[in-house]
């Protein structure tokens, strides 16, 4: 049967677009709709075109299955112009999505209408691509840029409301858009082709082009070397020139992105959270737990972010302290957070008054009884941990889940001060809480496959990207950034200094290197974790036993004059450092950043296959997810796995061996997965979740 099926109702010919599940727009749709148009324009009879779908969505965008492939004909903006220079009116029937392609149809008609439900939106820049099929010359065009160019920026879909508002709809339907849309096209059919205007033939005017201009100054300067943004000002800038250059500007620059290995990077990105949606054993039969209301232990930073996420996310939140001036601090430190966002006009005075209310203080666990869901975010330490798990096992009711926010420790054990171990799970929040946007969801063995599934549906809801790991120290993210702690350590103590450590990851794509974010955070934070844990590491030690914390006591590895935020070399360090490499032997060497980079990233590489290996991540593509949204690897480089198969395996293992053998660490030498799958000539990509 073809995706495409041409009726004639009166003088208008429906062309229904039915390629299940979402009308995606494959080879055999483009063929159908320019077979369609063909059709309709030599039928004497018809008078207008409607172009509508089966099924919930209108088009969602490109066919998955034909990235990569060689492309079949027709070209879809091939598709476009036939629409678009179609003798007879061509109208778009939307319900549901709009998406990509799916929008630079609906651009290419005359006309368009949708259902109230509908939604449009070009999301290509999420692919590390803009659109290339004319969707940056017409939506401009139609719209404004300065409409037009933050829907592209963001890749975000608008509604139907908002798209008429905008222009991009003519009507926003009721009910029986396909009905509307013929009523439009009858209507474009008596005014005559002539009088119909095409999205083509928009001119932008120069107080548009200004507020562009300020849009794409503002975007630029935040790109964080993303091809793609730098791409789409060109595109829309082109659309000074008349729609054929303008749209061939386009193109260029699309295939441009298509090669381009950044872009190919963000594409990875961009399936890689797709794919971490897929739990593996649970499907869609398990039905994830009401969660009506919430509770977080700790008013602290961490806990405060918490609260506040669950607020902006208009659940009611109960937020537990031991004392009631612990308890006021943190509630004032959430209102002075709020009102920043105030100041700057992203949240309105009566929007902080709504999320406010939402947050109930109270002292004692017995005020987490009636919440769905407790979030205990105390000290990361077991016994006080086993303690509030122990008390909430007497005061949770029935069914609740309890998580730990835990970066570390054994969820397990944790959860044997319960009576119901199957209701206990990680919830490990980034901070600041409130803006990190990656959430590691723990699952021990024996916990229920729906409290994970909760998570995973409440994460979404609070704005995260969820991710599901297993459980073992420290899981995923914090795993990975010990190895590459003790690198820069031995970095140090090898001859490199901090400002050259942060510079190589500051030039990879990092917005601070190790040192830099140590001095931010506090550096007797990871002082404190190696003394519990027994562990040394000279430099560090050294550092923080001459009381040099960071930033917040104007000293660490840089100095900090008059609460700079941007740090000074520090000769005390230098010296320090030197000092140290002499106590311990070491002939002090330069290196290359290039040398910085694979002794900083390769051990972490390292650690990630073990992670595969032990089933802590089920696929590679999680590990990158972890990285990118929780300890801002750029984007564009694709996470650490991704980097390692661009690199190539066959290197890294080599620089293992070689790293391993100079110092005489064996926890260096290539874990076997690293070393079977150079071997094979394969890289990470190949494994399947």
């Amino acid at each position: 049967m073809t995706q495409v099926q041409l009726e004639v109702r009166g003088k208008v010919a429906v062309a229904t677009i039915d390629n299940p599940p979402v009308n995606a727009l494959s080879a055999a749709v483009r063929e159908g709709l320019a077979n369609a148009i063909k059709s309709a324009n030599a039928d004497a009879a018809v008078a207008a075109i409607v172009i509508a779908s089966a099924g919930k969505a209108f088009i969602a965008g490109a066919d998955i299955s034909e990235f990569g492939q060689p492309p079949a004909p027709p070209s879809l903006p091939e598709v476009l112009d036939a629409i678009e220079n179609s003798a007879k009116p061509v109208v778009a029937a939307i319900q549901g999505v709009a998406l990509g392609g799916g929008l630079e149809v609906a651009l290419a008609c005359h006309g368009r209408v949708a259902l109230p439900a509908a939604k449009l939106g070009l999301p290509e820049i999420k692919l590390g691509l803009i659109p290339g099929a004319g969707g940056t010359q017409r939506l401009p065009r139609l719209i404004g840029a300065a409409k037009g160019f933050p829907m592209m920026l963001s890749g975000e879909p608008i509604s139907a409301g908002l798209a008429l508002e905008y222009g991009l709809l003519d009507e926003v339907a009721s009910s029986d858009v396909a009905a509307a849309a013929i009523r439009l096209a009858e209507a474009l059919a008596a005014e005559g082709r002539r009088a119909v205007r095409s999205a083509a033939t928009g001119e932008l005017t120069e107080a548009d082009r200004e507020v562009f201009e300020a849009l794409a100054k503002d975007a630029l300067k935040k790109a964080d070397g993303m091809p793609n943004v730098a791409a789409l000002v060109e595109a829309v800038r082109a659309t000074a020139l008349p729609f054929a250059e303008g749209a061939a500007v386009e193109r260029r620059l699309f295939l441009s992105l298509v090669a381009d290995e950044r872009s190919k990077a963000l594409r990875h990105v961009f399936f890689a959270e797709r794919e971490v949606a897929k739990v593996p054993g649970i499907g869609p039969e398990v039905k994830p737990r009401e969660i009506a209301s919430a509770a977080v232990i700790g008013a602290g930073t961490m806990g405060g972010g918490i609260a506040m996420c669950f607020a902006n996310a208009g659940i009611p939140v109960t937020l537990i302290e031991t004392a009631q001036a612990a308890l006021d601090n943190g509630v004032n430190r959430i209102g002075a957070i709020y009102d920043i966002s105030v100041q700057r006009g992203s949240l309105t005075l009566e929007a902080k008054a709504q999320r406010m209310a939402l947050i109930k203080p109270a002292v004692g666990l017995a005020a987490a009884a009636g919440a769905d869901i407790v979030v205990e975010a105390a000290f990361e330490e077991m016994g006080v941990k086993q303690q509030i798990f122990g008390e909430l096992d007497k005061v949770a009711k029935p069914g609740a889940i309890l998580a730990s926010n835990t970066s570390y420790l054994d969820v397990p054990t944790i959860a044997a001060a319960t009576k119901r171990p199957q209701d206990v799970i990680g919830m490990h929040f980034f901070s600041p809480a409130n803006v990190m946007k990656l959430l590691e969801i723990v699952r021990p063995a024996g916990s229920a496959d729906d409290a994970i599934a909760t998570a995973v549906v409440l994460g979404r809801k609070l704005g995260k990207v969820p991710v599901v790991v297993g459980n073992g120290f420290g899981f995923v993210g914090n795993r990975m950034l010990e190895q590459r702690t003790r690198a820069a350590e031995r970095l140090l103590v090898a001859g490199a200094l901090p400002h050259e450590v942060d510079a190589a990851l500051v030039g990879f794509g990092f917005k601070m290197g190790p040192f830099a974010m140590a001095d931010l955070a506090g550096n007797d934070i990871g002082w404190r974790s190696r003394k519990a844990r027994g562990l040394k590491a000279a430099v560090a030690d050294a550092i923080c036993e001459a009381g040099w914390f960071g930033q917040k006591t104007g000293r660490g590895y840089y100095i900090y004059p008059q609460g700079a935020r941007a740090g000074q070399r520090c000769p005390e360090v230098e010296a320090l450092i030197a000092r140290i490499s002499a106590e311990q032997g070491v002939t002090r060497r330069s290196f290359t950043q290039e040398e910085i980079l694979a002794r900083l990233l390769d051990p972490m590489v390292n650690e990630g296959a073990r992670i595969l290996e032990a089933g802590i991540a089920a696929r590679p593509g999680d590990i990158d997810i972890v990285w990118i949204n929780g300890y801002n690897w750029p984007a564009w480089r694709g996470g650490p796995m991704f980097w390692a198969d661009s690199v190539g395996l066959d290197l890294i293992v080599k620089r293992l061996e070689a790293l391993a053998a100079e110092i005489g660490d064996k926890a260096l030498e290539p874990a076997p997965l690293l070393k079977r799958l150079a071997a094979e000539g394969k890289g990470f990509a190949n494994l399947k979740g």
